[in-house]
């Protein structure tokens, strides 16, 4: 992958991070170019002040912010309210946050939109200390973002209203709501004001209070899955709500939805290339849920790829493949969440509705 950096590159710090990472970056195979508009992967840096966001020209391109958080050596407790407006405010897939003094006294924050904050010792030596920051980019840096649709107005006309299985995907939302899981392991309403929360939902496309998706099997081949940025609690309109996914276009790397010809589609979720790949391996797979909740015990993914990557679809589809019986398995996401597959919707909330713990253990 190629990268770059930009922003308020002439700050001593910035300047002793920048130059840290794009050692070991270029030793770990990545191409470093000059200009941040051609480069995959961007480090944004500013100041805490002035969180000035980077425009990308592309939706495939990852961004961290790089910045400061003073205060010195700062738990997890001490730094979110701090740090997680500014990734907000940065439009940001990452946000690192440097505290303590110079160079080799200063700890790395990492802050994501989900997957809440994890901390890099800064009393690492500096191949150490860049290593371990390249640990936690490496997810960004390695990822095929797979959030690109096809939309096909071909949806024949007796799905155009929807049926049994859409109604159940309307009613699994209602009960995905009534469950209250925040996207994050933390109270996000006591660290953002009203106005950066509004912005947090329009920015990651949060819907409502009713966070994941919800997706049921059509046929042998196609698959019904919720909206992107939709309230899942209000799943109405068939080709705006609730889409039918026909296929992964490997050439171009999107999604082929089918949708009604008079009708302005949404983006499907963008957990579809996973739920994809279950589907296509696991014929008695009828339906997949995403929460942002855990289950004590249960397989997980080693890296917390972002969302909406071919490289997380593959390593839930891993996971899912060694289970007893794959139509009926949890696996946890990496400081993330949980995709529970099953015979049916009803099936999947029979069996872990009582079991759902809120907050997602960070590692």
């Amino acid at each position: 992958m190629d990268f770059s950096f930009a922003g308020h590159l002439e700050d001593a710090r910035f300047a002793w991070f920048v130059e840290g990472l794009r050692e070991v970056m270029e030793n770990r195979g990545h191409t470093w170019v000059a200009d941040p508009q051609d480069a995959s992967l961007v480090v944004n840096c500013f100041d805490p002040e002035r969180p000035r966001p980077f425009r990308r020209r592309a939706q495939a391109v990852f961004v961290v912010s790089l910045t400061t958080i003073e205060g010195g050596e700062q738990t997890v407790h001490e730094a979110m309210p701090r740090a997680y407006p500014l990734l907000v405010r940065s439009l940001a897939n990452l946000l690192i946050g440097l505290t303590g003094g110079e160079s080799e006294e200063t700890d790395a924050h990492f802050v994501t939109p989900e997957q809440g904050h994890y901390r890099v010792d800064g009393t690492a030596d500096r191949s150490e200390f860049f290593r371990r920051v390249y640990e936690r980019i490496e997810p960004l840096a390695t990822s095929r973002l797979v959030i690109d649709n096809v939309f096909q107005t071909d949806l024949p006309e007796e799905l155009r209203d929807g049926n049994e299985i859409t109604r159940s995907i309307r009613e699994a939302g209602k009960r995905l709501d009534a469950l209250d899981l925040l996207p994050a392991p933390f109270p996000i309403d006591e660290i953002l004001s009203e106005r950066d929360r509004r912005h947090l939902k329009r920015l990651y496309g949060l819907g409502g209070l009713s966070y994941g998706n919800i997706s049921a099997r059509q046929d042998e081949d196609t698959f019904w899955m919720s909206a992107s940025g939709v309230d899942k609690s209000d799943l109405q309109h068939i080709g705006r709500d609730i889409l039918l996914v026909r296929e992964y276009d490997k050439e171009t790397g999107a999604m082929v939805i089918s949708v009604p010809p008079d009708v302005e589609p949404r983006r499907v979720s963008v957990d579809a290339i996973e739920h994809w790949m279950i589907y296509q391996e696991h014929p008695d797979v009828g339906a997949i849920l995403h929460v942002h909740a855990w289950i004590e015990g249960v397989p997980s993914t080693e890296f917390n790829y972002p969302c909406g990557t071919y490289e997380l679809g593959q390593a839930v589809a891993d996971i899912v493949r060694t289970r007893e019986d794959p139509s009926r398995a949890v696996v946890g996401l990496k400081n993330h969440g949980l995709t529970i597959t099953g015979r049916s919707l009803e099936d999947i909330f029979e069996r872990v509705e009582d079991r759902l713990l809120q907050y997602v253990p960070m590692s």
